[in-house]
């Protein structure tokens, strides 16, 4: 039965195409609660791990901000935070910017369109690192026991990113066909 719609593969009849497409149509949306669920999941195992290192109460997009703001130990704009995460809901980003800025995590830096950028403090610096301590002694050891799986979770990692630039495309002609 499909999960999200609620319906069942139908009896094989004449027309295997049609009967092939609603299978592909099923499996897809098997996949795509199977999507939701895991980044609800994903979500909720940020902010516990999170609250393992800091008090500050953050959902999982404010933690991954933090995180990819301290990528590679430079600063970033909002243009390359909305890039790197895959978001564009500027507005939101900026809140929870302000909002890891005002617990001394992050720092603004610079002026005007473009000229702003931001980077961790040493308070920042201190919780990712033991974020990512955490995160090495419960998640990667948790993972590390299931034989093969870090294999299935490179490659699942790579088709995520196949089907990611599905969706975006997707969106542009949803968005393209919409009528006023």
């Amino acid at each position: 039965m499909d999960t999200m719609s609620g319906s069942t593969k139908p009896e094989q009849s004449g027309d295997t195409d049609l009967t092939n497409r609603q299978d592909t149509g099923e499996d897809l949306a098997d996949f795509e609660f199977a999507l939701m669920r895991t980044f609800e999941g994903f979500s909720r195992w940020q902010a516990e791990c999170f609250g393992l290192v800091s008090t500050l109460s953050a959902s999982g997009p404010e933690i991954t901000l933090l995180n990819v703001i301290r990528m590679n130990d430079r600063p970033k704009t909002i243009k390359e935070l909305a890039r790197v995460t895959n978001r564009d809901d500027v507005p939101n980003i900026q809140y929870s910017l302000r909002k890891l800025a005002s617990a001394n995590l992050i720092r603004k830096m610079g002026s005007g369109r473009g000229g702003v950028t931001y980077s961790v403090t040493d308070a920042g610096l201190n919780v990712t690192a033991r974020f990512d301590k955490e995160r090495q002694q419960l998640l990667l050891e948790a993972l590390s026991q299931v034989p093969g799986l870090m294999d299935r979770v490179a490659e699942a990692g790579r088709v995520l990113d196949v089907i990611t630039g599905v969706y975006d495309g997707v969106s542009r002609s949803a968005t393209a066909r919409r009528q006023v």
